[in-house]
């Protein structure tokens, strides 16, 4: 997969949780998952989405619902 391919599919997973955020904890591991392919690929990892990877995980943690926006 082209490092595009993964941006494209990276946005559509941001629509996705503006869209439906009653499946946060599954959008969460999406995210997961493409910045883990970023990482395998030695692709740089946007920092944004991994600001918002590690508060859906905290959130998680603490048993809470992430607020977005």
């Amino acid at each position: 997969m082209s490092f595009e391919d993964i941006k494209a599919e990276l946005a559509l997973l941001m629509i996705q949780m503006e869209n439906q955020p009653e499946d946060l904890h599954q959008l969460y591991e999406k995210v997961h998952e493409k910045l883990a392919e970023l990482k395998a690929f030695g692709m740089p990892l946007p920092e944004d989405l991994i600001e918002l990877e590690e508060k859906l995980q905290a959130s998680f943690d603490q048993g809470e619902r992430f607020e977005s926006g």
